[in-house]
């Protein structure tokens, strides 16, 4: 039996052979499994096998086996645990490490719990390079089950990045709001990138976001990222990435949040600011083909309006107002009223 801590890792793409490589810098025993070759993990004595050869997966981990599963949400998952749960033994621990439906993650759990093995439905945040340092992870599952992985994914994680959240599926839930709330703030800070463009001032955006990633409030990793998206330093110099200008202006994204949004919409939990960031990323595709020509319809025939541009109507965009004030500076403050419960002398 080996003394060494171990791990399986079934999916080997950017997230997992990081992973994988994180994990053999700790010393760790890494037992992968992917379609392709990865030599680069099998020089760091990684011993990969091809994917679905579970019998010999499960060979060459000692029982409790903890096996990580860094594979796409979707029926994948399904398939693959129907395989696993043939050459593992009760007592075991698989983890789905992707953004599965954490309702699905409950689904799962059960069917393996009926042959005792333990599914943790871990939620795993941070991203491929963060993975090579120490990833954060939000876990639901059985107590014991925890337990058991609970010294691998405390080597893999970040000081104070791991949290066991609750029973099963939790994990996943929380890892699902995790993202809606980086939606917005993905939003956020592209909407003050915007507005830093369009300004007057000939502005060294990687500096001002570098300012800002220096004690200022919204000082954050995001902000971080786009400071050094725009000076092209370290993941951004390893991926090649174009100049700012030259990036295409289409978001794509897998889709989790969307079913963030529906549960908001059945529970009538209002999340306005993930639902627009949403809603901005479908805008980035172009996929609105039709609504735009239909307003341009109607407001030519309620105002003779033109159909495309109009040197004329713009130019009277920007000069048709002559008095510049503000709203603010045009309000009657004594007659506004605070929006809000009525004061316990009012009726």
């Amino acid at each position: 039996m080996s003394e060494k801590t171990e791990i399986g890792i079934v999916g080997l793409g950017q997230m997992g052979s990081n992973l994988a490589k994180q994990a053999l810098k700790a010393d760790m025993n890494v037992v992968g499994a992917d379609p392709d070759d990865h030599p680069d993990l099998a020089e760091m004595d990684a011993t990969i096998l091809d994917a679905g050869k579970y019998d010999q997966f499960a060979k060459e981990l000692d029982p409790p086996r903890v096996v990580y599963l860094s594979l796409p949400a979707g029926a994948i998952i399904d398939d693959e645990l129907d395989a696993m749960t043939e050459a593992f033994e009760e007592g075991d621990v698989i983890m789905d490490g992707g953004n599965s439906f954490w309702r699905d993650s409950i689904r799962r759990e059960e069917s393996l719990w009926n042959d005792g093995i333990y599914f943790l439905d871990c939620g795993s945040s941070g991203g491929p390079f963060r993975a090579r340092e120490g990833v954060c992870f939000m876990v639901g599952g059985r107590e014991e089950g925890f337990e058991i992985a609970e010294p691998v994914l405390d080597e893999l994680s970040v000081d104070g990045g791991l949290l066991h959240v609750g029973p099963p599926g939790s994990g996943h839930f929380v890892k699902l709001v995790h993202n809606g709330v980086e939606f917005g703030m993905l939003q956020s800070i592209a909407e003050g990138v915007e507005l830093l463009e369009a300004g007057e001032f000939d502005l060294d955006l990687g500096e001002v976001f570098t300012n800002w990633s220096n004690g200022a409030v919204v000082e954050s990793w995001l902000v971080e990222l786009i400071a050094k998206g725009f000076k092209k330093e370290d993941q951004f110099a390893e991926t090649d990435t174009p100049d700012f200008e030259n990036i295409p202006n289409y978001v794509e994204d897998t889709g989790e949040v969307n079913w963030l949004v529906e549960e908001a919409v059945k529970g009538e939990t209002p999340v306005p600011v993930i639902t627009q960031s949403v809603i901005e990323l479908f805008k980035s595709r172009g996929n609105q083909r039709h609504a735009y020509r239909a307003i341009a319809l109607m407001r030519h025939g309620f105002g003779n309006h033109p159909f495309g541009e109009s040197e004329h109507i713009e130019e009277e965009r920007v000069t048709g107002r002559v008095t510049n004030d503000a709203r603010n500076e045009l309000r009657d403050h004594e007659r506004t009223e605070p929006v809000g419960p009525l004061a316990d002398d009012d009726t």
